[in-house]
């Protein structure tokens, strides 16, 4: 009989519901550990929908819905150039672009800082209907969860903004979280910044909330609106621009 393997090397154990505790922990370690090798210092996340589509495959379907939410694909490619080529050096990574890794907004801010010759990365989750990385995410920063509670938790851990494109229920999911967390002091403030004005009031009534006195009329602050990537960049600048003045 042949020794049986090692209890860290026996997959079906690893796998099973005894070691979830040890998935959860390894899910928060590996990331942790390959972007402080990175010298990932900060990050600026990028959320908005998977099935936006890149100019490239819009105008193979010029005339379908989404497809007019194509100018959105080109801000956020935008957005991650400008704030990637300001922020990186060959010896610290600030505010590095970090999306969900699919395609969409995901990979137009992987492509923005693939552009521009700097890192980003991309925290991919599994799910029914796959979704596999995109081609312009940094190699050594591509993740694959399984939790979505551990991807959450990485993609604010080191943020400084949060830049939300729209989107459907997943954006909404990461939209309400960082406002939540926000709001209730779990983490520092940042900017929220949706891109798309027309879009986001329309969708969602702000001042309804505040008039049923749901949410405060201070909680507004929390939230930017954009247009453009310059207007985006220009946001989060004036955001620690003005902390820094607090007294």
């Amino acid at each position: 009989m042949k020794n049986p393997p090692k209890a860290y090397e026996n997959l079906e154990f690893l796998k099973s519901p005894h070691c979830r505790e040890i998935r959860l922990q390894l899910e928060h370690l590996h990331p942790e550990v390959m972007m402080q090798e990175n010298k990932i210092n900060s990050t600026v996340v990028l959320f908005g929908s998977a099935r936006i589509p890149s100019p490239e495959k819009a105008a193979k379907h010029p005339d379908s819905n989404i497809a007019k939410f194509t100018p959105f694909y080109e801000e956020a490619r935008k957005l991650a150039k400008i704030v990637s080529s300001t922020c990186q050096t060959n010896h610290e990574c600030e505010y590095v672009i970090i999306t969900g890794g699919g395609g969409g907004i995901m990979e137009a801010g992987n492509r923005g800082a693939h552009d521009v010759g700097c890192k980003s990365v991309a925290l991919n989750i599994t799910l029914p209907h796959e979704q596999n990385p995109n081609a312009y995410v940094t190699e050594e920063l591509c993740f694959n969860f399984h939790y979505f509670s551990m991807r959450k938790m990485h993609f604010l851990q080191r943020a400084r903004a949060v830049c939300i494109f729209p989107g459907g229920f997943g954006t909404f999911d990461e939209l309400f979280e960082a406002l939540t967390l926000i709001q209730t002091g779990k983490i520092n403030p940042m900017p929220v910044i949706l891109f798309g004005s027309e879009h986001w009031k329309r969708l969602i009534d702000w001042d309804y909330l505040v008039e049923c006195e749901l949410i405060g009329p201070n909680d507004m602050d929390l939230v930017t609106f954009c247009d453009t990537a310059e207007d985006g960049w220009s946001a989060i600048g004036d955001f620690y621009a003005a902390a820094r003045k607090t007294p």
